[in-house]
């Protein structure tokens, strides 16, 4: 097996034992929104703006500007 599958299956492995072990943990999203449940993604849209704004401050060594951050996010939203 080349160095990269074993990459892949050790890494499929341990997703695979961390999902089994934090099966109680995981929210159903479903259910929620099926139940008349909020569903809220501010945590990730508060993770998300604080990455991004880091690129865009003066003092990084590789910043953005709004077009070179906007056209990788576009990508990744459509690909999400």
């Amino acid at each position: 097996m080349s160095g990269r599958r074993q990459r892949n299956a050790h890494t499929r492995h341990e997703f695979a034992v961390n999902m089994t072990s934090n099966t109680d943990s995981i929210i159903s999203y479903r259910q929620k929104f099926r139940a008349g449940e909020r569903i809220s993604s501010a945590f990730v849209e508060s993770t998300v703006d604080a990455l991004i704004s880091k690129r865009f401050a003066k003092r990084q060594q590789m910043q953005w500007t709004r077009r070179g951050a906007h056209l990788p996010l576009q990508i990744r939203t459509a690909l999400m």
